[in-house]
């Protein structure tokens, strides 16, 4: 998409999440918790997108940047007041994005699946480390967070999530993601550096993801580190492959779809994640290359 209609597109989500905001008194809590749930699981999947998807490595640990997000963003409105929630999305955001680079620049000069174990390794030190810090409550996590979150936050930021990973991927600089991501031999030999351009991708996927999780923190009002293992990247995982590598709508199409997906399968309470499990497989048996791709891909798509 160019860099025009993306504008439109972002200006039209940001309306639409004003307007459905300013009614959502109205409408069912449970409707608008869930509808916060796809924004926030879009934030995730776009942002790990820029650096599964486009720059062509394979992280494991995005989880952790959301719980660094997530717990520092709540930490700081629990300590201040209610009136610096914005100012804490940013911060956890920042604080995210410091993590991945610290994580990002020993990493990333790793490929495939090296560098997914080390991912996965940070991962779950991040965890560890909020699991034991009776700073942010230990195992029991943070409580008592205001609940701040509302529809036009998460949807605005999905937008502006939306927004900037096009935008970046398709600029001038942005071509050197797909580089990189198609033969870091070849990118080095004219000039362009794969372990800068990871180090970005990587810091602004934290970034986002970072964001996302102070968006949960404050929708939820509890913070706890068990919800940010292992199996929670492997959620955000499955909608970048599942929706298609390297392909923007595709992949807000499948965090849509497996967000949406349990909370259609909890009249079947007992076998409810058999069947996810079942019908993920099938997806991925129908469409391997995922739900929106037709092929090899050389630019930025939405």
């Amino acid at each position: 998409m160019k860099a025009r209609g993306t504008k439109r597109w972002l200006l039209a989500a940001l309306a639409a999440a004003f307007v459905i905001s300013y009614f959502s008194p109205h409408y069912n809590r449970y409707y608008l918790g869930v509808a916060m749930d796809v924004g926030i699981a879009i934030i995730m999947a776009v942002s790990l997108n820029l650096i599964n998807g486009y720059t062509g490595q394979f992280s494991l640990g995005h989880a952790g940047f959301m719980a660094v997000g997530g717990f520092t963003a709540a930490k700081l409105t629990l300590v201040t007041s209610d009136a610096m929630f914005p100012v804490s999305l940013v911060f956890g955001g920042l604080m995210a994005a410091i993590t991945g680079l610290i994580v990002g620049v020993p990493s990333l000069r790793l490929r495939g699946d090296y560098l997914a174990i080390v991912t996965l390794g940070f991962g779950e030190i991040i965890r560890v480390i909020f699991q034991n810090s009776q700073a942010f409550g230990a195992a029991t996590g943070l409580t008592g967070i205001p609940r701040l979150t509302t529809i036009f936050w998460v949807w605005g930021a999905a937008a502006v999530t939306v927004y900037v990973v096009t935008s970046m991927v398709n600029s001038t600089y942005g071509r050197g993601f797909i580089c990189v991501h198609d033969d870091e031999v070849a990118a080095s030999a004219i000039g362009v550096n794969p372990t800068r351009y990871k180090v970005t991708a990587f810091v602004t996927g934290a970034f986002f993801a970072g964001v996302a999780g102070a968006l949960y923190a404050h929708q939820k009002s509890v913070m706890q580190p068990d919800g940010f293992g292992f199996i929670r990247s492997i959620d955000f995982v499955v909608m970048v492959i599942l929706g298609g590598m390297g392909r923007t709508g595709g992949v807000i199409a499948a965090a849509v779809v497996l967000t949406l997906l349990p909370e259609f399968l909890r009249q079947f309470a007992s076998y409810r994640m058999i069947i996810y499990s079942l019908l993920i497989i099938g997806l991925m048996m129908a469409r391997p290359q995922g739900l929106f791709s037709v092929g090899k891909k050389t630019t930025a798509s939405v």
